[in-house]
């Protein structure tokens, strides 16, 4: 039998019992339907985790530390730094130090109107700020001594003394947050700390030191490279170790750096990386701890709600096959006129495995058809409603909110696949059964 024959034969049994046949089409959309919009929410769930991580900072870093809070044997100095760089996988390596005080107390405008009384600062390797993932949101990075890059929102830190006690600062949340349950742009400061001089005093056991610095550049806030980065300052590493040798704050035998940041080229190599540097004797610390277990439960729900999905699939399946034995003892009689008529046994396998695998196929697109426009309206009402951003955020994705539906291209051709495996697999027993039916009593019956 021709291809093109079986295929003609195909649709024209199924369009015999036009009712039959929608209906268990409906069956296998019903199923398909269950499986993508149930794993659509599964990744829409994981990506709303993702989106979370990513706002609290940089996933790819990790925070190396001395055990014993730096008294053991191992220091954190150059030899470990190059030690950290060999290792495979690691991008860049930067040494850390932070620079505390019993008064650390930053001034700004004429007279130093403006005062903040509370500043965590940190000393980098300047020329590797770039590597290390470092972002400004305006201006440049540190090149020469009394230069720093000030945090992101470091300007709310300060208070105006020529202000009434509270009502002297700007509150960085007096705007509110919007509709999407996003933060509004903050109010102005009272100065841009990118255009005035910054004088920094700090005290440490009756001894003092002043330093005025220029801002030349505005990091953006990454909780992962340390706090400095939305509310303090960055300075140059060795213009940090100065500082602490004047104020006295050096203790004898402690570690060089107070700690040193590793950024690592592929997310999935940071938990083996931070293992690899704990058997170096080190403590560690990343985002990884939150990341994976997020992440597993992720993947867990995923195969939960698949799993509920193929149950209506199953049922499908069920009635595919219930369709095709029905048809079989119908055509009957219409079997042995085939077999008399000299049609090959594998033809008419093929034909029943034909009309199990359209139906299959069928089902499957429809049923993509429809979770896409399904996805596509619930992320619309979780958005707000309609709209030109709303419409294009919720098809494709991107900066903003995350989407509860999420469906890859992957995710429907699984589907379409899926479906036809599920109608070829039903259809196999009746197709078998109407091969072993003998070709003189198909004849004689009625």
């Amino acid at each position: 039998m021709l291809k093109h024959d079986l295929f003609h034969l195909c649709l024209q049994n199924l369009l015999r019992k036009r009712s039959r046949t929608f209906l268990t089409v409906l069956g296998v959309v019903i199923g398909g339907c269950s499986i993508v919009i149930m794993v659509s929410l599964g990744i829409g769930m994981k990506e709303a985790q993702d989106k979370l991580l990513a706002q609290l900072g940089d996933l790819t870093i990790i925070t190396v530390t001395a055990p014993q809070g730096g008294r053991g044997k191992l220091k954190l100095d150059d030899k470990l730094v190059q030690r950290l760089k060999a290792l495979e996988g690691v991008e860049a390596v930067t040494p850390r130090q932070s620079l505390e005080a019993d008064s650390v107390r930053l001034k700004a405008g004429a007279g130093g109107r403006y005062v903040a009384d509370w500043v965590p600062i940190a000393g980098l390797d300047a020329a590797g700020m770039e590597a290390m993932g470092y972002k400004l949101e305006r201006g440049e990075g540190i090149a020469r001594a009394g230069e720093a890059v000030v945090g992101q929102y470091i300007a709310y830190n300060f208070r105006d003394t020529l202000r009434p006690e509270g009502a002297d600062t700007v509150d960085r949340w007096a705007a509110g947050w919007d509709d999407k349950g996003q933060p509004l742009p903050p109010p102005d400061p009272y100065f841009d700390p990118l255009k005035v001089p910054l004088v920094l005093e700090l005290e440490q056991g009756g001894k003092k030191t002043t330093l005025t610095l220029k801002a030349v550049g505005m990091a953006k806030e990454d909780y992962s490279k340390g706090v400095e980065t939305g509310e303090g300052l960055l300075l140059d590493l060795r213009e940090v170790r100065e500082l602490a040798e004047k104020l006295g704050a050096v203790k004898k035998g402690a570690s060089p750096y107070g700690s040193i940041l590793v950024k690592v080229r592929d997310l999935d190599r940071v938990s083996g990386l931070e293992r690899q540097i704990r058997a170096m004797g080190c403590a560690t610390e990343s985002m990884e701890s939150i990341r994976g277990p997020m992440e597993k439960e992720a993947r867990q729900k995923q195969m939960m709600l698949g799993g509920l999905g193929a149950i209506s699939l199953v049922v499908a399946a069920i009635g595919i096959t219930n369709t095709m034995i029905m048809s079989i003892s119908e055509r009957t009689r219409e079997i042995g006129i085939m077999k008399a008529l000299g049609c090959f046994v594998r033809d008419i396998r093929a034909l029943f495995l034909a009309e199990a695998g359209v139906i299959g196929l069928l089902g499957g697109l429809v049923s993509c058809a429809v979770s896409l426009a399904t996805g596509l309206v619930v992320n619309l009402v979780a958005l707000g409603g309609l709209s030109p951003d709303n419409l294009r955020l919720a098809a494709l994705g991107g900066e903003g909110p995350a989407r509860v539906c999420v469906t890859p291209p992957w995710l429907l051709l699984f589907a379409v696949a899926f479906s036809v495996l599920i109608g070829l697999g039903s259809g196999y027993y009746p197709a078998a059964k109407a091969v072993r039916i003998p070709a003189l009593e198909a004849i004689k019956s009625e």
